[in-house]
C-alpha cells in the first residue's frame, strides 16, 4: 500500500527515526505513535512493556528497530513490531509548550517560533512551501523560463516607494577618513529581481528569479513582513498585457493543482481545521477568473454604498479594503485589474499615451482573502519616453545602464511578481501572512 512504501522507504539499517507524538502504556505491550516529519501520518509502534521508559514521552525523539508488519487495525495498514527503543533527545512534557491532548492555534503557536515546527499545523505548512517551490520552478523549466539568481545586495530602489533596508559596514570597519559604505554608491537589500531580470531578458525569451525581497514597511499587520519570498518573471517578445495574465494563471493553476495531488492530507488540515469550507470555495479559485479595468474599479467603488476608510477618487491607489470589496464584488474569483493610472506606476511601466485618463500598460492579479497577490506590466521599450520620464524623475544617472539595455537589441517585454507567501494564503486560507514563512520578519520582532 502506499502507506507501506512510504514508511519502507524511511526505514533503514539503523531502524527508524522520529519524534514521539503519543504514548500508550498497557500492562503487556507499549504503543507509541511516532512521527518522521515525511507526512503527516505517523507511524504506530508496538512493543513490550519492558520496553517503557520514563524519557519514553511526548515529543521526544526516538530510534526504533524492529519488523514492520501488516496492522490488524483498520486504522493503518502497516506497525512497527519493535525490538529496541532508543531516546536520543529527551523533551519534558511539562515544560513543552505544546501539549499532547491540545488543539493549538495558529496564533498560540506562533509564539514559539523555534518550536512550531513540531507542530502537526507547520509542519504541514512547511511541506507545503517545498512542493510548491518545486511547482514553480517545474512549471518555469517546463516553459523554457532560465533561471537567474538575482543579488540580494543592490543600488535600486525598483518600487521607488523608499522602503529600504541600508546595508552598511560596521564601525569597527570604517575606512580612514570614517566611510561606512563597502561600495562606491550606497547598497540596500533587494526590493525586487525585476531589474536584474529585464537585463537577462535582452538575451532570453523567459527568465525568472524565486528568492527574498525585503522591505522596511513599519508595519505589524496581518499582510506585511520585511522579509518575503518573491516569484518574478519577465516575458521578451511580447506587447501584450493579456500573455502575462496568460502566465500568471497558468503558473497558479499548475502550482496548485500539484500541490492538491502531492500533498492532499497536509492542504485538507487547513481547510478542515484552519478555514473550514475553505475547499469548496477554493476549487471555485481553478476554474475560472475575470478581469476589469482600474477605471471600472473605481467605478464600482463609488457606486457602492460601503463607507471606505480610504479615498476611491480616479487616480488614488487601490487599498487592501478596495481590493477585497472588488474580489467579493466580482463573484469571489481571483480578479484581474488592468490600466492603471500612470502617475501610479514606476518609471519602467508602459505609458499607455490615452486621453483623458492617462494609463499605464500594468496589471494586478487580486485574490480571495488576500487582495493582491501579483503585480505587472509591460516595460517602456520606448528609448526617448523612456529617458524622458527618467529625466523628469531625477534618475537618467542612476540609471543609465538601463537606457543601454534599450540601445542595444532591445525588444518589447514585460513581466510581474507574486508574492510566495500571499499564495499560500490564498491557497490555505491563511488570515495571517506570519503563519505561511518559517521565521517571520517584521517590524520590531525579534530575531532569532
Amino acid at each position: 500500500s502506499p502507506g507501506a512504501r512510504c514508511f519502507l522507504r524511511h526505514i533503514g539499517a539503523a531502524g527508524f527515526r522520529g519524534w514521539v507524538r503519543s504514548v500508550r502504556p498497557q500492562k503487556e505491550n507499549l504503543f507509541l505513535h511516532v512521527n518522521d516529519g515525511s507526512s503527516l501520518q505517523s507511524l504506530q509502534v508496538v512493543a513490550s512493556s519492558e520496553l517503557n521508559h520514563r524519557l519514553l514521552t511526548f515529543g521526544s525523539a526516538v530510534e526504533i528497530s524492529g519488523s514492520l508488519v501488516t496492522s490488524p487495525s483498520r486504522k493503518q495498514d502497516v506497525e512497527l513490531q519493535a525490538d529496541q527503543i532508543d531516546v536520543v533527545g529527551e523533551c519534558n512534557p511539562v515544560d513543552f509548550p505544546f501539549k499532547i491532548k491540545e488543539k493549538h492555534g495558529l496564533e498560540y503557536i506562533r509564539q514559539f517560533p523555534h518550536l512550531r515546527c513540531k507542530t502537526n499545523a507547520f509542519s504541514s505548512l512547511l511541506r507545503i512551501r517545498s512542493e510548491a517551490t518545486a511547482a514553480i520552478q517545474q512549471y518555469f523549466k517546463e516553459k523554457g523560463f532560465i533561471q537567474v539568481h538575482t543579488p540580494v545586495l543592490t543600488s535600486n530602489d525598483c518600487e521607488g516607494a523608499g522602503e529600504l533596508f541600508q546595508v552598511e559596514v560596521s564601525s569597527k570597519n570604517q575606512d580612514e577618513e570614517g566611510h561606512q559604505h563597502f561600495f562606491s554608491v550606497p547598497a540596500y537589500l533587494t526590493v525586487s529581481g525585476q531589474l536584474h531580470l529585464e537585463v537577462m531578458a535582452g538575451a532570453f525569451p523567459g527568465v525568472y528569479a524565486f528568492g527574498p525581497t525585503f522591505r522596511a514597511e513599519n508595519s505589524q499587520s496581518r499582510r506585511h513582513l520585511a522579509e518575503f519570498y518573491m516569484v518574478e518573471a519577465e516575458i521578451s517578445f511580447t506587447q501584450s498585457l493579456e500573455d502575462l495574465m496568460k502566465v500568471m494563471e497558468d503558473l497558479f493553476r499548475s502550482t496548485t493543482e500539484h500541490l492538491l495531488s502531492q500533498c492532499p492530507e497536509d492542504v485538507a488540515l487547513y481547510h478542515k481545521h484552519v478555514s473550514p469550507g475553505y475547499r469548496v470555495r477554493h476549487q471555485k479559485y481553478l476554474k475560472r477568473n475575470t478581469m476589469i479595468t482600474y477605471t471600472e474599479a473605481i467605478n464600482i467603488l463609488n457606486s457602492s454604498s460601503k463607507k471606505f476608510a480610504f479615498k476611491t477618487d480616479w487616480g488614488s491607489d487601490l487599498q487592501t479594503e478596495h481590493e477585497k470589496y472588488l474580489v467579493k464584488h466580482c463573484g469571489d474569483v481571483p480578479l484581474f485589474v488592468t490600466d492603471y493610472p500612470y502617475a501610479l506606476k514606476p518609471f519602467y511601466t508602459r505609458d499607455n499615451q490615452d486621453q483623458p485618463l492617462h494609463t499605464a500598460a500594468a496589471v494586478d492579479l487580486l485574490v480571495p482573502g488576500v487582495g493582491e497577490m501579483c503585480g505587472g506590466s509591460l516595460r517602456e521599450e520606448r528609448l526617448d519616453l523612456l529617458k524622458s520620464r527618467l529625466a523628469q524623475a531625477g534618475l537618467d544617472e542612476t540609471y543609465g545602464w538601463y537606457l543601454d539595455l534599450r540601445r542595444f537589441g532591445s525588444v518589447p517585454h514585460g513581466g510581474f511578481g507574486m508574492g510566495f507567501e500571499r499564495y499560500l494564503q490564498c491557497v490555505l486560507g491563511v488570515d495571517n501572512i506570519k503563519d505561511v514563512i518559517p521565521f517571520p520578519r517584521y517590524s520590531r520582532s525579534c530575531l532569532l
